[in-house]
């Protein structure tokens, strides 16, 4: 029974193969050819790309509102220097022409009727009476009299 419990014990080693005597040669796996490097296109560049091509985009409409807004500004300021010069030419005091004196001036009736007059209307409503002639005092006193 020491025999069993000591082979349980000690494990069995495994024995060396039998072709130890001679030197296993290795075969080399084949050399790899050299990798080349796949040509990524990343989404973020692709973005960078058109919104840089929006920017240009926006830039060159900002420019051309820009310049209409420059040409508008400079029309309107040629017009209002026009009107300044033709306003000052027009506005030469010149003078008035001598008025006839020797015939005289008869006024002409209107063709438009008369307006008619109307009274002004001075009564005040009941319920505004109320309100503004009247205190307390005398409230009390309206509403036993009617």
């Amino acid at each position: 029974m020491m025999v069993e419990e000591e082979k349980q014990r000690i494990p069995i080693a495994q024995g060396l193969p039998w072709t130890t005597d001679e030197p296993e040669c290795l075969i080399k796996p084949p050399v790899k050819e050299c990798t080349k490097p796949i040509d990524l296109k990343l989404h973020s560049d692709v973005r960078a790309v058109e919104r840089a091509e929006f920017d240009h985009e926006v830039a060159e409409k900002m420019m051309l509102i820009e310049q209409y807004r420059m040409e508008r500004e400079r029309l309107q300021k040629l017009e209002e220097e026009e009107e300044i010069r033709r306003l000052r030419k027009e506005l030469v005091p010149k003078a008035q022409p001598m008025p006839y004196f020797d015939r005289l001036f008869v006024p002409k009736r209107s063709t438009k009727q008369p307006t008619i007059p109307k009274e002004p209307k001075f009564h005040i409503p009941q319920h505004k009476k109320i309100k503004c002639c009247l205190s307390w005092n005398d409230f009390d006193e309206y509403i036993h009299a009617t």
